[in-house]
């Protein structure tokens, strides 16, 4: 029975290629209002026609949102098979995931989603009894769309502290309850945003904010990063400031640590997302001063873990793939650092537990961890279930045993119990999945970039599938900030990998998959490698009969948002359909926005010189639309309350396209409401939109039914 499903599965597929393309969806675009603004760049203008759509409290700007989205949800509606991957989606997402137990007081805690609920829930349970809910975010708002964003315990685990976000906000609020009782302890604290929490003993924590901007709290300047102590059972106006606040030594991200002895509170101050200060204090002695460790913010350092008076850093300084150096707190400047986990040809990122360092690296993107002892001496190297990403190496110092995750892309996250003295370990979790890995192949391949750069690629697609050139494909990308993609398990690709689609991910300059000097080839006036490296990917997959510009799709979000939008404007013949998500595209204005300003090590700003302004206007995905060109099918995808990257980029990015297509090709943008940048979003908006997405890129590759319905078949019957 199997063998004949397949063989329908092939049939099918073959058939659906050789179709024609049939008649597009005609859209009737709202019009929307040209203004007369102006900038003038060292001695350049530069018009900003959609200048007014930044405005987010405006009615203007919200009847703009409300017309967009009847345009787009009226040509969504019109595609046949929608509401059959939206199906196929919620089938595949129904079963149960288990997060990896941890430990607080006399509790262990778990994270658990039954299969549909918008959130995690947090359970807990004690000494083998049933567990209990702890907290469960679904019971936050009706709609699902308040999370939880982060969970901190005292070390007793007597007291926690928990984040939410409304609406997907960067703002947090922040709520403390004694676990015993699970009643509050004090009022609600308001205006976190870019913040964990560290307790110090019972008595309060550490935070972090920015002062609520003048305007728009979702879209105006926020670059005065502050650090405060709260005292439990205080009211918040009177929280004592640590650190930041001085108008002439603006710190962007700022964060507090309590060591794990509460001995010492360190300090992190960042000007931009990479390279900090680093300050310490010693909390055992009344009213201590903060002591410089790092005085520049020329690496990223941080303290990892401390003996007593001894202090473990991670660095990239004189590293960039980072190590391990040990320093006393007395003489904690970099001229008194000594190695202890050197630096190697791979990027290092560790973890501690059980009194022992783990040392995950990443070769060509994969993970590889080697467990030392606090001397620095190899212990041994851990035999991973897989080639995948392993995490959540680490655990508390006195525990024996954790647990960590493995994954691949297309292998669903599972948990295992590591013993840290034998290296032995045990499969604690695998979930029931409708979904079968060995039906699908992984293979990671190398191709040469624009200037013979070799960039590696992970192409994963169902076992079977010809290489014909015909097959639907996404490539998919971010390419900076340091970020890596390694491989990890995806529901919605799944999805689309079981209709016969290709899912490419390459490794591109602007990441940090080869360290630091891997990042800095995509950054400011090299920002343009980042896009080379994509192209050359499309071009490969083409050029090896993968796919062809007919089945081709680009998609990226934030950061890969502009990317996708780079990309479609230079090669707009490259690729049938292009899916921007959450994308920074406005490369003139984006420092002006919320902390963007932050973001200028990876990009620069159009204010630094003549030169730097010039660049980026030569890419900037907004100011290289142009007239008469045929641009991909494109789905531009944004959330109201993105205070991260503001939808204003999308929404100008969309009104030029809109403007200046040239063809058939249809240009939407779908606005999700009370959704932000992503992090916390229900899981039924996100069905919905993949639904969309999924549905708006094959209907554009030519098909008026699924490639697969053989797969929809099974599981209606």
């Amino acid at each position: 029975m199997r063998k004949l499903t397949f063989l329908i599965a092939v049939l099918i597929l073959a058939s659906c290629t050789q179709e024609k393309k049939r008649e597009p969806i005609a859209v009737n675009y709202p019009v929307t209002k040209k203004v007369d603004t102006v900038d003038t760049y060292f001695g350049t203008e530069v018009k900003d026609p959609f200048r007014w759509l930044e405005d987010d409290r405006s009615t203007e700007t919200e009847a703009w949102v409300k017309t967009q989205n009847a345009t787009t949800f009226g040509y969504l509606d019109k595609i046949p098979f929608r509401e059959d991957l939206k199906n196929r989606l919620e089938k595949l997402w129904n079963y149960e995931k288990l997060g990896s137990p941890f430990t607080e007081g006399e509790y262990t805690y778990f994270y658990k989603n039954d299969g549909l609920q918008n959130q995690y829930v947090v359970y807990r349970q004690k000494d083998g009894e049933e567990a209990e809910v702890f907290l469960d975010p679904n019971t936050f708002s009706e709609d699902g769309t308040t999370s939880l964003m982060g969970l901190s315990f005292t070390e007793d685990g007597s007291k926690a502290a928990y984040l939410i976000s409304e609406g997907g906000s960067d703002w947090r609020k922040g709520i403390v309850i004694d676990t015993k009782s699970m009643e509050r302890v004090e009022d609600t604290l308001v205006d976190i945003k870019f913040s964990g929490i560290s307790w110090k003993g019972n008595d309060g924590f550490y935070y972090s904010s920015y002062d609520k901007p003048e305007g728009s709290e979702l879209s105006a300047k926020t670059d005065q990063h502050k650090l405060y102590y709260h005292s439990l059972g205080a009211p918040q106006s009177e929280d004592k400031l640590v650190f930041g606040g001085i108008p002439e030594e603006k710190h962007r991200y700022v964060g507090g640590s309590v060591s794990k002895d509460e001995k010492y509170l360190f300090v992190s101050a960042r000007i931009s997302t990479s390279g900090n200060k680093l300050f310490m204090k010693d909390l055992s002695k009344p009213n201590s001063e903060l002591v410089t460790i790092l005085d520049d913010t020329d690496s990223d350092t941080y303290v990892i873990d401390n003996t007593d008076s001894k202090l473990f850093l991670v660095t990239n300084r004189d590293a960039p793939n980072k190590k391990i150096v040990a320093v006393d707190a007395s003489n904690p400047t970099p001229e008194n650092w000594k190695d202890v986990i050197p630096e190697t040809e791979n990027v290092l990122t560790p973890g501690t537990g059980g009194g022992y360092f783990f040392a995950e690296y990443m070769v060509d993107a994969i993970s590889k961890v080697i467990q030392y002892n606090y001397d620095g001496k190899l212990v041994r190297e851990v035999e991973l279930p897989g080639v995948g990403s392993a995490n959540g190496f680490g655990g508390k110092k006195e525990e024996k045993e954790f647990y960590f995750s493995f994954t691949n892309y297309n292998t669903p996250g599972s948990s295992y119990k590591f013993n840290v003295e034998t290296g032995a370990y045990e499969q604690y979790w695998k979930p029931e999945i409708d979904f079968n890995p060995e039906d699908y192949v992984s293979t990671q391949v190398f191709f040469d970039s624009k200037d013979g750069t070799k960039v590696p690629m992970i192409i994963t697609y169902k076992k079977g599938v010809e290489m014909n050139g015909e097959n639907p494909t996404i490539l998919y990308g971010y390419g900076g900030f340091n970020i890596s993609l390694t491989p990890s398990f995806s529901i919605v690709n799944a999805v689309w990998m079981e209709q016969g689609g290709i899912y490419a991910v390459p490794n591109l300059r602007g990441g940090g998959e080869y360290g630091k000097k891997w990042h800095i080839a995509g950054t400011k006036q090299q920002k343009q490698n980042v896009f080379d490296d994509f192209i050359a990917a499309a071009e490969y997959l083409i050029a090896n009969n993968y796919t062809s510009k007919e089945y081709l799709a680009i998609r990226g979000g934030s950061n890969g948002g502009l990317l996708v939008g780079a990309t479609m404007t230079q090669r707009p013949d490259l690729m049938q359909v292009a899916l921007p998500a959450v994308g920074v595209l406005d490369m003139l204005r984006y420092h002006t926005f919320t902390a963007g300003a932050g973001w200028a090590y990876d990009y620069g700003t159009s204010e630094d010189d003549k030169e730097m302004f010039e660049y980026l206007k030569g890419y900037s995905p907004v100011h290289n639309v142009k007239e008469g060109v045929e641009y991909p099918a494109t789905l531009v995808t944004t959330g109201d309350h993105d205070d991260r990257v503001v939808p204003a980029h999308s929404f100008k990015f969309t009104a030029e396209l809109q403007e200046k297509q040239q063809g058939d090709n249809p240009t939407l943008i779908r606005i999700e409401t009370n959704a932000g940048h992503g992090a916390g979003t229900p899981v039924s908006k996100t069905i919905e939109q993949y639904a969309d997405i999924f549905g708006f890129t094959l209907f554009n590759m030519g098909y008026d039914n699924l490639p697969n319905q053989a797969v929809l078949k099974e599981f209606k019957d």
